[in-house]
């Protein structure tokens, strides 16, 4: 089958890669469309020292498994625990120890013309949503996993730093709250898109009052010091960002103003589902190419282009 491969941060698309091996507890899925994003790029660069098949955004079809889910549209939690260990038992299936992540760690990606996915991790996807809709599933989950850990109330102020796919997303998911939320960015014309969805953008010479709470997604190193200039005392900042790149900054901040940093990964897909279902957020905006598999390399250089928000790869334009 055709697969793209990073191999030693090399990239590159094989044409006769082993198809994947399914048995009792997995299903073979189709995919339909793939998202590519920031963390792909990362891992490019030597993040999580990843070798294999990239790519853990995607809708799809099951075209081998249990015969309730065959041929139905599917997308699926990114994190293969072992089910049987402590942190299995208590629900906390991400923070698994012997999990594997696809396209991520240990685990063959959806950049392939077929992935095998334990049936345990499948949902379903409603048929409202769409496919260019439903590859947003993981992120957006992603951004859902900030309302899991912090309790945001109408009262509060947000400030999201980051224009890319995962600020924008965030600031979306986050608004649902009814709190007031602000995106910072360095390009106007991708705050535009979301405007009419939160309270307020700003410029990158913005200076202002500290906020409540501050979720940095904007990819970089330096981004987690400008989140915590820019909470206020006790206030809270949330940890998007995964970058390859080592961080370099005083911590002294973090304990005279007594601010509560939380890391933020995985979350709830079933959420982020419900709200595509409901038109809760809007993910069509953030769409910007839209290549056929063949060009999944000239797709990941578009990716990579400064100001480029979601490329997606399909296995052929119609």
């Amino acid at each position: 089958m055709r697969a793209l491969i990073v191999d030693s941060g090399q990239l590159r698309l094989e044409k006769h890669y082993p198809d994947p091996v399914v048995d009792e507890t997995t299903a073979l899925v189709q995919p339909t469309c793939m998202g590519i994003c920031d963390t792909d790029l990362q891992l490019l660069r030597g993040y999580m020292d990843f070798s294999g098949v990239l790519g853990h955004e995607f809708v799809g079809v099951v075209c081998q498994g249990p015969e309730e889910w065959l041929g139905k549209r599917v997308v699926a939690d990114i994190n293969f625990a072992c089910q049987a260990c402590d942190w299995c038992a208590r629900g906390q299936q991400h923070h698994c120890p012997q999990r594997t992540v696809m396209g991520i760690l240990n685990a063959n990606g959806v950049f392939a013309e077929s992935v095998a996915i334990p049936v345990s991790n499948l949902l379903a996807v409603p048929d409202s949503v769409s496919d260019d809709q439903a590859v947003f599933t993981e992120p957006l989950a992603a951004a859902f996993e900030i309302l899991e850990q912090v309790s945001i109330g109408k009262t509060e102020r947000v400030l999201v730093l980051g224009d890319g796919k995962l600020g924008l997303l965030c600031a979306q998911a986050v608004a649902t709250t009814g709190a007031s939320v602000t995106v910072w960015g360095h390009h106007q014309s991708k705050l535009d898109r979301i405007a009419d969805r939160v309270h307020g953008v700003i410029s990158p010479d913005w200076e202002g009052r500290p906020f409540d709470v501050v979720v940095e997604a904007t990819g970089t190193r330096e981004g987690l010091q400008s989140a915590i200039a820019s909470v206020r005392p006790k206030g809270t900042v949330v940890l998007k960002s995964t970058v390859a790149d080592a961080h370099q900054l005083s911590l002294a901040p973090i304990v005279i103003d007594e601010i509560l940093l939380v890391g933020s990964r995985c979350g709830p897909f079933q959420r982020a589902l419900q709200a595509l279902d409901h038109g809760e957020v809007d993910v069509n905006c953030l769409v910007d190419y839209i290549f056929e598999f063949d060009q999944a390399i000239e797709a990941f250089e578009h990716a990579g282009r400064r100001g480029v928000l979601k490329v997606l790869l399909k296995p052929e334009l119609k």
